[in-house]
């Protein structure tokens, strides 16, 4: 997650931003423990008391993109960019009722289910989030291939999330086409 990191800093140069990463203190989800989610929710309640009341975007890839969807909901919370994320079927979307939530998945994905986000951002959307999803194409789960576009895209989309600059238009577009205006 480093070169993302790096990107949302070039993206955000300037603005003071602060950049952080959760650690998960266990490997997995770990069924109804939900230990990820657990982990980053501290570290958001561990921002709060460091920062006080700052506006943040969440990003996450995989099972971290779950931890960071589920964690949505936190006060600090404004937006999430979900990275190939872990979104099984029943997922829980009202935590993001009011946020903006950008899932960027690659379209050869054979780890987790692009189709996984469609749905979760149609489900999102239709509970109060301004949600859409973004097809990288060629992309896999490793977010290897074209590795430079997904930095990019992502540095520029927690820039226009944070209020920094513009949404990239290929985003405004889809929250707008989900009756949502960006």
């Amino acid at each position: 997650m480093r070169p993302f990191a790096r990107a949302v800093e070039r993206a955000c140069e300037g603005r003071g931003l602060l950049v952080g990463s959760v650690r998960y203190r266990c490997r997995g989800w770990n069924g109804d423990c939900e230990d990820p989610l657990r982990d980053a929710l501290r570290a958001l309640d561990e921002l709060a008391v460091r920062a006080g009341d700052v506006p943040t975007v969440l990003v996450g890839h995989s099972m971290g993109g779950r931890a960071a969807l589920r964690a949505g909901g936190h006060r600090l919370v404004q937006g999430v960019v979900g990275l190939a994320p872990w979104c099984p079927e029943g997922e829980p979307v009202t935590q993001l009722r009011g946020r903006r939530v950008v899932l960027l998945h690659g379209d050869r994905d054979r780890t987790t289910d692009p189709a996984a986000s469609v749905d979760y951002a149609d489900r999102a959307s239709a509970a109060g989030a301004e949600a859409c999803t973004l097809l990288m194409p060629g992309g896999d789960h490793a977010m290897l291939r074209q590795a430079g576009s997904w930095h990019r895209q992502t540095g520029r989309i927690v820039s226009g999330l944070l209020g920094f600059a513009p949404l990239p238009t290929d985003v405004a577009d889809r929250l707008t086409l989900n009756g949502r205006t960006p």
